[in-house]
């Protein structure tokens, strides 16, 4: 099965900001933004099988801007939640934990959030169960994080060093399972 997965485009957020499965807002370039999107999966040509997106508006909106309104909303395909942190800039977040996660990201969890393990088990479940059902080519319109998760799980990289893979916003990444 080939799957195309479409990072939602820039977010209207102050830099540092950290979030995660908050709904925030496009940036005013979204319109632009998503042209280029769009464009970029017509020269791919693929008629989908099934499209899902993750339930939050920033990926909503480029799934409904590229043509796709009725997209399977699935709550696998959030971001990683980052629990306490939500909506705070990273340098004003008063929190001793914050320093020991950014040691070790790949193994720790924001403070009542998640880690990447917990997050990359329920991209990994998803895509299991995506496996099963009969598609041969599916888009997903999700987060940087998750499109991570699934070039881990589609081969593309090694975790080692996924998160220098992480896709540009409006960006495509394709893998097979």
């Amino acid at each position: 099965m080939e799957i195309v997965l479409i990072r939602h485009t820039k977010v209207g957020v102050p830099k540092g900001t950290c979030y995660g499965w908050s709904d925030v807002p496009l940036a005013d370039t979204f319109l632009e933004e998503a042209t280029e999107t769009k464009a970029n999966l017509e020269k791919i040509k693929m008629n989908f099988d099934k499209v899902y997106s993750s339930p939050l508006s920033r990926a909503e909106k480029l799934a409904e801007y590229c043509g796709y309104p009725d997209a399977e909303r699935d709550d696998r395909l959030k971001e990683m939640n980052m629990g306490d942190w939500e909506m705070q800039k990273y340098d004003e977040i008063q929190d001793e934990a914050l320093q020991l996660w950014f040691n070790d990201y790949m193994h720790l969890a924001a403070t009542n959030g998640e880690s990447f393990p917990i997050m990359y088990a329920r991209v990994a479940g998803f895509l299991d169960e995506l496996k099963k059902k009969p598609y041969k080519k599916v888009a997903i319109f999700a987060h940087g994080g998750v499109l991570i998760c699934a070039g881990v799980y589609g081969g593309l990289f090694p975790v080692e060093d996924c998160f220098s893979h992480l896709t540009t916003y409006g960006g495509i990444e394709t893998i097979t399972i």
